[in-house]
């Protein structure tokens, strides 16, 4: 009888582990929705039966089975939980793929994704930039409670909650560790370092609705005539707000903009798009390549941003979406980069919200600039390549402001 029951034991254990192990690692047909870098978006659907490319299916993990059997009858200590051991072994099957942008996203984190992407969510606001150290730096958007409490941009944040931020964590763990429910009480301690002075501070801040801006604008002081617009990030706002911002523009007479996009990591495949027609006319924006199609997609004519003369910033931290756009702007001619070469960031990820509620990330595409020329792992040069100031000066603005100035005086001299 206890022979028995074991043996109904490790048969149910096999179901359940075959039919979670299908409807996790199976997420096509489901919706798909942009993360930062290039992602597309679907309708919910069920989980399918795919044949993997070696003709084997998902039902087909007999090791797995077998070792999970093992150590269900052997193993001498508790085991993590199922879910963390399910996890467990989809990560380590992805590893196998070794492309960085495929991975496994937890609950929480998927949970905030596309509030993240719609520009809303809970937190402190502040957005985290690793540097060339490893270490995290913090960027808080104006009049945010991480503002209010006193982080400034570019302090290295140590700790959350007295946890020492290790350097091998995800960036997407810390973020949500910053993120939650906005009630009283809610928040988050930070210890973080000063970049100017290097001392440490620690302090609580609480949780509020962060209304995330996509883009800032402005008539640059320097220069009148020239507009100034910094797209941060493509979120579902994006394209609207930059008309916005350009309609605002041109009721201060501009004559000539600058299009900053240093930092921008991408975000929204469809609004990374809808923006380059902004400053583009007609003609082929970009390509999509597939593993079996190339796709072109073509601009429409008129725009906000047309008949300027035209400068766009760009640095190491110019991905995905935002260097689609960038590149877009170079092939056509229609205006110049300055800055540092772009992260070279070329590849699309769709992400398949799982049964479990964590998310999967599955590179599945590359776009290609409208001469195309790939982007993963090359980047953009630009046309005036400059040394970032030792000092933290804004050398790049200084460059495209003499350039756009120099041209506006040439038109009307």
């Amino acid at each position: 009888m206890i022979h028995s029951k074991k043996q109904n034991t490790f048969a149910q254990r096999h179901e359940i582990w075959r039919s979670i192990l299908i409807g996790t690692l199976i997420g096509l047909g489901i919706a798909v929705v942009f993360a930062a870098g290039f992602m597309t978006r679907d309708l919910l659907g069920g989980p399918l039966r795919v044949a993997a490319q070696d003709g084997t299916t998902t039902e087909d993990y007999p090791l797995l089975m077998e070792v999970q059997r093992l150590v269900d009858q052997h193993f001498l200590r508790e085991q993590p939980s199922f879910a963390e051991r399910q996890a467990a072994a989809v990560r380590g099957m992805l590893a196998t793929l070794a492309d960085r942008y495929t991975f496994l996203v937890d609950p929480p984190v998927a949970r905030s994704e596309s509030d993240v992407l719609a520009g809303t969510y809970g937190g402190i606001g502040v957005q985290l930039q690793r540097n060339e150290a490893g270490e995290f730096l913090m960027y808080p958007f104006d009049d945010s409670p991480a503002a209010r409490a006193g982080i400034e941009t570019g302090d290295i944040l140590l700790a959350v909650n007295g946890m020492t931020i290790d350097l091998t964590m995800q960036q997407d763990q810390i973020d949500q560790l910053l993120r939650g429910e906005v009630k009283p009480g809610s928040g988050v301690e930070l210890t973080y370092r000063s970049r100017d002075d290097d001392e440490e501070t620690t302090t609580f801040i609480d949780f509020d609705v962060i209304n995330v801006p996509s883009v800032i604008w402005r008539v640059l002081e320097e220069d009148e005539r020239v507009g100034y617009v910094h797209v941060l990030r493509f979120t579902n706002r994006t394209p609207g707000e930059v008309r916005d911002a350009l309609t605002d523009l041109k009721q201060h007479d501009i004559t000539g903009l600058v299009l900053d996009l240093r930092d921008n990591s991408g975000g929204l495949l469809a609004e990374s798009v809808q923006v380059a027609d902004e400053f583009l006319d007609t003609g082929e924006l970009a390509y999509r390549r597939s593993r079996t199609d190339l796709q072109g997609f073509e601009g429409e004519a008129g725009g906000e941003g047309l008949g300027y003369p035209l400068v766009v910033i760009v640095n190491g931290g110019t991905a995905s979406g935002a260097e689609l756009l960038a590149g877009a702007i170079q092939d056509m001619a229609r205006g110049i980069l300055v800055g540092q070469k772009t992260y070279g960031k070329g590849t699309i990820q769709e992400i398949y919200p799982l049964s479990d509620q964590s998310s999967l990330h599955v590179t599945s595409a590359e776009w290609l600039t409208p001469d195309q020329r790939a982007l993963e792992g090359i980047g953009l040069t630009p046309d005036i390549e400059m040394i970032p100031d030792a000092n933290g000066r804004d050398v790049e603005m200084g460059e495209a402001l003499r350039y756009l100035s120099s041209k506006l005086d040439d038109q009307t001299g």
